[in-house]
């Protein structure tokens, strides 16, 4: 038997910044609000709320909202809500409330992502890091080498592209050169300035092959996708975009003894809940925390074999506005901001709407896909304007 139908209706996004001073909670309300305006709803026709991964603590601001502090700001009393981090990555959170939606819970869930690494590195008096006394979780496999941040682990895949198929730093570029084109056409980007080849290949290393662009860069905002049932778009006075099919898969959190991230089963997961195939895709929002994890989207999802995306991206033209898959269209995080994921479906949205300006892609998209995360957690979201 078929499911129902699940909806994005409204979308919405706040002031995005480096070191903001309006606090994280406003800035949520402020993404929520225009959510509610841009669907037709008001907040009493709200049920539910998903989040990821729920308030935290650790690292300062990467969390610092969850779902009660919506529901006691909004004064709301909602059916079914749910805020965790052991979910499928970041657009996890959407497919729970997909699913709750479809399973009656809920007719119209606000789900949001809401960051303040920026502002809390800035400000440590008011966002102090907890300095635990062991290493426990994700971190105890990274740290005794001194593998600090995430650029680390990503960069050994990389180096294993370099070694094995022969990716250059030159094809790598590609994603952030691209990602500044688009960048420069989305008022809302938080870098809004062309980089060159010369630029990327001059720039300081990170973490071989990476470099400074492939990186993308803290940043304060939020983001929200209201999720719809599908009998409850009577409801709405938007164009409602489908979620015609979703995926997820979680690696080893010991990545040393992994050969590929969890993009790979995720991708290929997608097209098994769908009549759609890659080449019906018009536009692709794939997660860019760092340029690599773009490649393995791409190769995971079908674009082009494993090995192959460097040959696929190489000169630009394929993910260009005006190419065969337009490619993280209004700047990716390392052009727009760490959206951390949201950015990705918000945009596809946007797309699929006609409603991306001087940015939005040629013809009348009807197929895109949403991605985030890649490395030991992802999903992949295939939307539709049916």
């Amino acid at each position: 038997m078929a499911l129902p139908d699940a909806f994005i209706t409204g979308i919405g996004m706040s002031q995005i910044g480096v070191r903001l001073t309006r606090h994280p909670l406003l800035l949520t309300l402020d993404a929520i609000r225009e959510a509610l305006d841009d669907a037709g709803l008001t907040i009493a026709d709200i049920d539910g709320i998903s989040t990821y991964p729920g308030r935290t603590s650790m690292p300062p601001g990467f969390s610092p909202i969850g779902t009660d502090d919506i529901m006691d700001s909004l004064r709301m009393k909602v059916r079914w809500y749910v805020g965790a981090s052991e979910v499928s990555s970041q657009l996890g959170a959407v497919v729970e409330a997909a699913n709750a939606v479809r399973a009656g819970q809920a007719r119209h869930v606000i789900c949001f992502r809401t960051v303040y690494e920026a502002a809390a590195m800035a400000r440590p008096q008011e966002f102090p890091q907890a300095r635990p006394g062991r290493l426990d979780g994700f971190s105890q496999w990274i740290m005794p080498f001194n593998a600090y941040s995430a650029s680390n682990w990503v960069a050994q895949y990389a180096m294993r592209h370099v070694k094995l198929y022969g990716l250059k730093r030159e094809q790598l570029a590609q994603i952030a050169i691209t990602a500044r084109k688009h960048a420069m056409l989305n008022p809302r980007a938080l870098v809004r300035e062309e980089l060159t080849m010369e630029q990327y290949m001059g720039a300081r290393m990170i973490s071989d092959p990476l470099c400074l662009y492939d990186c993308d860069r803290f940043t304060d905002a939020s983001t929200v996708l209201i999720v719809s049932a599908g009998d409850a778009l009577g409801d709405v006075k938007c164009t409602p975009v489908r979620i015609a099919a979703a995926s997820h898969a979680s690696g080893r959190s010991s990545w040393d003894q992994t050969e590929f991230m969890a993009a790979y089963p995720t991708g290929a997961g997608l097209w098994k809940h769908t009549d759609y195939k890659p080449k019906d895709v018009d536009t692709a929002q794939l997660y860019d925390g760092f340029s690599f994890l773009t490649l393995t989207w791409l190769e995971g999802l079908g674009f082009c074999g494993v090995g192959e995306a460097g040959a696929f991206i190489e000169g630009g033209q394929r993910i260009a506005l005006d190419g065969e898959l337009p490619l993280n269209t209004f700047g990716g995080q390392i052009g727009a901001g760490r959206l951390h994921g949201f950015g990705f479906a918000h945009e596809s949205v946007v797309q699929l709407r006609g409603q991306g300006g001087t940015r939005q892609i040629p013809g009348e998209p009807r197929v895109a896909v949403a991605a985030s995360g890649g490395g030991p957690l992802a999903t992949a979201l295939l939307l539709t304007r049916d």
